[in-house]
């Protein structure tokens, strides 16, 4: 993917869609690019959030935990979203497992 292709990327999310092109550009070549096999794990719940995700192509599944032990999927996060915000911007453990 190119870099003016990981810009058209990040402006199709609503959190950098009005962001000055320059910016994307500095965004998107600064960024680390992971490729995960069908189940991989993104993030665990209870981690420290060290960065956020946009998930460029495929999907994902968000789990938590129950007091029983048990993974539950509450949602599924499709192409272009940005996710794992929450544990950077208010520097928290992760609040769920995204597969």
């Amino acid at each position: 993917m190119s870099i003016i292709d990981e810009v058209e990327a990040l402006r199709r999310i609503p959190y950098f869609a009005t962001m000055d092109s320059a910016k994307l550009k500095l965004l998107a070549f600064a960024s680390h690019r992971l490729q995960l096999p069908v189940g991989g794990v993104l993030c665990r719940e209870g981690e420290p959030g060290d960065a956020a995700y946009i998930l460029l192509d495929g999907e994902a599944e968000v789990m938590v935990r129950t007091a029983e032990g048990h993974d539950v999927v509450v949602a599924k996060v499709p192409k272009n979203a940005f996710i794992g915000e929450i544990a950077v911007l208010r520097n928290v453990p992760r609040t769920a497992t995204v597969v």
